[in-house]
């Protein structure tokens, strides 16, 4: 099974995470970097600490499956995955190359760790939905995580998957709602505001709970939370930063769907660099 970390390596490994989004993302010169920035801690928490899952066998019966609906935000995805050893990290450089397995939307038969091709928009909660009752009907125990974007929530499917989700009972269902409060085209309360989404959810039966989706200590104590809540499926709402960790692209709906040029990806890599090796840079 893959190892687990402590708490205090977490921060250390979402680090090295943002780096190789902003290096695979400027290789490929495109890419969706400030919604994979947002989720970094939320994926790292549940690749290095919350899932049970085995990059020596991807296929593992019993392993906990994620499910990333805002399939865009593929490059949190590969790293984190590439990080635990389901492929070399040397193949991040491909992001989006023609003929490569990592392209721009995940696709499941052609990258270890990928339980679902995601994309469109709206579709990975009834995915989810799916999983988990069939870990119910095979009486498998294993807990099925997706991860949804706020502007997502615009998708009249989602509502259809919540309410399935909470008419079942699937309680080893647990969302994460990436919630950045940008999409594409501006502000997701001018364009079609979802809010309250928490009192959406509750309204549609879940259980709901609020945290800051870049601090690890709130993260695991919600999952743990969800995991001990029965009868009902979990939804976690994190409060998070577009391009979080990159100074000039936090808060900024243009580097929603934006690569970084050579000297934008050096500033940014800079900046991401732990106050060791910052100190060698600077000699």
């Amino acid at each position: 099974m893959n190892t687990v970390l402590p708490l205090a390596a977490l921060p250390n490994k979402a680090r090295s995470i943002r780096r190789e989004i902003i290096r695979m993302v400027s290789a490929a010169g495109s890419g969706h970097p400030g919604g994979s920035l947002s989720a970094v801690e939320i994926v790292t928490a549940l690749y290095f600490h919350i899932m049970r899952h085995d990059p020596e066998r991807p296929d593992l019966p019993e392993r906990d499956r994620f499910i990333l609906s805002k399939g865009h935000a593929a490059p949190v995805l590969y790293a984190a995955l590439a990080e635990c050893g389901y492929f070399a990290k040397d193949e991040l450089s491909t992001l989006r190359r023609l003929g490569g397995r990592l392209q721009g939307h995940p696709k499941r038969q052609a990258v270890p760790g990928v339980e679902m091709s995601t994309g469109s928009l709206g579709q990975g909660l009834a995915i989810a939905n799916g999983l988990a009752l069939a870990g119910r009907l095979s009486r498998q125990e294993y807990d099925v995580y997706v991860l949804l974007g706020d502007g997502e929530l615009q998708e009249g499917s989602v509502w259809e998957a919540a309410m399935a989700a909470a008419h079942y009972k699937l309680d080893n269902v647990i969302a994460f709602v990436d919630h950045n409060g940008l999409q594409i085209d501006g502000a997701i309360k001018e364009v079609m505001s979802p809010e309250p989404i928490a009192d959406k959810f509750q309204a549609f039966g879940w259980h709901v709970i609020c945290v800051d989706g870049h601090e690890f200590d709130q993260i695991l104590s919600a999952a743990r939370e969800a995991k001990q809540t029965k009868g009902k499926p979990t939804v976690i709402v994190a409060k998070t930063v577009k391009g979080k960790g990159i100074s000039f692209m936090e808060n900024q709906v243009g580097w929603h769907g934006t690569a970084p040029n050579a000297e934008q990806a050096c500033r940014a890599l800079e900046e991401l660099m732990d106050e060791g090796v910052r100190a060698l840079w600077t000699k």
